[in-house]
């Protein structure tokens, strides 16, 4: 059946409604976590923030006046422990039904402050440090994927959202790094983050395609360096390196995650969406 032009507007507007949708966002108490679940909530979600290390100080933090508004839900999980993700589910489907929309948002990184012999050199790079960031970047968004996308397979309807690096569709530029081997604190940036972060491209496309007649569509998207007080020289070099010439707002990515959650994303799966700044356009 034709739509009139009055239904059509009407679609139109609705485009990017996700309203009373079940949203889930790992590492939802991290910089974007907290903003993605924000952004969600504001457009009339009902959000899960799951992160390991949820209680109520760091929530009043974190969320302050609006973690009381009624449009969140604060769990404590372990992605990388499949049983603490099922015992989630359960709480979530007790309180608000099955989810429609997961984003993959938990990860970890060496931090520039990170023991030496974690921004070492890739020759003397620890193996036990290795597995912990594939355990939680990779092997996590697989469990996560598992337990709560197979609930949306079942449903039939969904969308999951893998939220990736630049690094990990480029090698990180070591040079933006060399300033802190003149300051006598040498840093390379991990080969593992690089490495969890390029797996979760493929893993999009996996489950894209084997979950495309099921009604769940599943995106990457992928996002350059976001600002959070690093040092001057650190600022200089990374900007220097993008056509926009800064860094993002922590901000700057809400209307692509509302995009894919939304029925304005629905013919979009199996694809990678870069929001960078132009870094990897040179």
């Amino acid at each position: 059946m034709k739509l009139s032009s009055s239904d059509e507007l009407k679609k139109g507007m609705n485009l990017f409604d996700v309203a009373d949708k079940v949203a889930i966002v790992t590492g939802g108490l991290g910089q974007l976590g907290r903003r993605f679940s924000l952004a969600l909530a504001d457009h009339g979600a009902k959000v899960v923030v799951l992160d390991v290390r949820v209680n109520d100080q760091i929530v009043a933090e974190r969320f302050g006046k609006e973690a009381k508004m009624g449009r969140f839900l604060f769990l404590a999980a372990d992605v990388t422990s499949k049983p603490s993700l099922e015992l989630a589910r359960k709480k979530i489907n007790a309180a608000w039904g099955k989810p429609h929309v997961l984003i993959n948002n938990a990860a970890i990184d060496a931090p520039p402050s990170a023991p030496a012999t974690e921004n070492g050199p890739v020759e003397s790079y620890p193996e036990e440090s290795w597995n912990k960031v594939l355990d939680v970047n990779l092997k996590g968004v697989f469990l996560c994927c598992q337990v709560f996308g197979g609930q949306m397979a079942d449903a039939g309807r969904g969308s999951i959202i893998n939220i990736c690096s630049i690094y990990g569709m480029v090698s990180p530029d070591q040079r933006i790094y060399e300033y802190r081997s003149k300051e006598g604190t040498p840093f390379f940036k991990p080969i593992a983050y690089s490495v969890s972060k390029s797996g979760m491209l493929n893993l999009t496309r996996y489950f894209a395609t084997l979950w495309a007649t099921k009604g769940v569509r599943v995106n990457t998207l992928t996002l350059g360096g976001v600002w959070n007080n690093q040092d001057e020289t650190f600022l200089r070099n990374y900007s220097a390196r993008v056509p926009l010439g800064r860094m993002a707002r922590e901000d700057e990515y809400n209307g692509a995650v509302i995009f894919l959650a939304s029925e304005a994303s629905s013919y979009m799966t199996g694809s990678n969406l870069i929001i960078d700044g132009g870094w990897t356009a040179w």
